[in-house]
């Protein structure tokens, strides 16, 4: 196929008026993303052959790849592959070399751009408990500046609270999956302690505890819909990377100091957020059905950042000292792309606009 051929079928399956193409769970973004999404939601587009074209020829157009929404919404579509999160793609491409090979082309780019942007500071020793304190060093409570936790406990609207629920619903109602890859990469004491956090996480074998479940009636309650993925297209690619970036670390096992990293920057930075969460939304008059989320952390994980930072990032380094540094990247990376997320929606709110890519009312 020539490279003339080629831009005019992306064209053409770019171009296909509503209900023409098969059903998609979400819109596209760009030329890669409505290539990518009409071969996924029906059998009758060829070219899955031409994926890696197209996919080259995104990446050459993203200014940046982080925040390109064409690139992190593909991104975000071949991971639900593996989490089985839309029946409108099916369980039949999961393992099509072509997508994993798109796969691991845009994650080449999505990965080198973060390492580039994020320089871990000097390594600690690779022991359990300097690597412990570095992390804790790393996610303590900086000089009071610009805090999305504090916005929303002290000036947040109604509205944009539920702006704030949209965005941790790509992530939240699968609370846990994403570092669960991780378990079987693990081994000793690394892997016992995640599989600690994790049980708490997917509600210590009662389904009606789980995070997700739990996030789920906040969300309900908040007069929000909790299926998962119903509010994708109304967020933006930087809150789609901060769950790419997790999906990134946990399904490559060579990331697996990564997604320890990230896991650990997690539990360490969320209790006393959540504590001016559950503020914010008991201020502006909910009740325990929305608050129970947030309330639930600040206890649960108070105990997950001591666990998370000494038995399991700590052991993991000491067992694993070639992993040293890509557990501190992996924590590191976790608060840019947190802190990148927050700007966002606080830089749009003091604005006087809504963080989202279109209005709730359209949802």
């Amino acid at each position: 196929m020539t490279q003339d051929t080629l831009g005019e079928q992306v064209r053409t399956v770019a171009a296909l008026p509503p209900g023409s193409a098969p059903f998609s769970p979400f819109s596209p973004r760009g030329e890669l993303s409505s290539y990518l999404l009409n071969l996924l939601s029906g059998p009758g587009i060829d070219g899955v052959g031409e994926l890696a074209t197209i996919g080259d020829h995104a990446l050459a157009r993203a200014g940046e790849v982080i925040t390109d929404d064409d690139v992190q919404l593909s991104l975000f579509a071949l991971y639900s592959l593996a989490y089985g999160s839309f029946d409108e793609f099916g369980d039949r491409w999961e393992w099509s070399p072509e997508l994993i090979r798109l796969r691991t082309d845009l994650e080449h780019a999505f990965e080198s751009a973060l390492r580039e942007r994020i320089r871990p500071p000097e390594l600690p020793a690779a022991t359990a408990g300097a690597v412990a304190e570095a992390l804790f060093d790393l996610t303590a409570p900086g000089p009071s500046g610009p805090s999305l936790s504090r916005y929303v406990a002290k000036h947040a609207t109604a509205e944009q609270a539920r702006e704030f629920l949209v965005h941790r619903s790509i992530y939240t109602l699968r609370e846990a999956d994403p570092h669960s890859w991780a378990i079987p990469r693990l081994t000793g004491r690394a892997k016992a302690a995640l599989v600690e956090i994790q049980a708490d996480e997917y509600g210590g074998g009662n389904p009606g505890r789980m995070h997700s479940a739990i996030f789920a009636g906040t969300v309900r309650g908040a007069g929000l819909c909790d299926h998962y993925g119903h509010y994708v297209d109304h967020v933006p690619a930087v809150t789609l990377a901060s769950h790419n970036l997790m999906s990134m670390f946990g399904i490559n096992g060579r990331l697996r100091g990564a997604v320890i990293g990230h896991l650990a920057a997690f539990e360490m930075t969320s209790s006393i957020p959540n504590r001016h969460y559950g503020e914010g939304f008991r201020r502006l008059g909910f009740g325990p059905e929305v608050t129970w989320y947030f309330d639930e952390h600040v206890e649960a994980d108070a105990v997950h950042e001591q666990i998370a930072g000494h038995d399991m990032a700590g052991s993991l380094a000491e067992d694993e000292p070639a992993l040293l540094e890509d557990i501190v990247f992996g924590a590191m990376a976790c608060l840019r792309v947190d802190d990148w997320v927050g700007a966002h929606l606080l830089d749009a709110w003091q604005q006087g606009r809504s963080s989202l890519r279109k209005p709730l009312t359209d949802a």
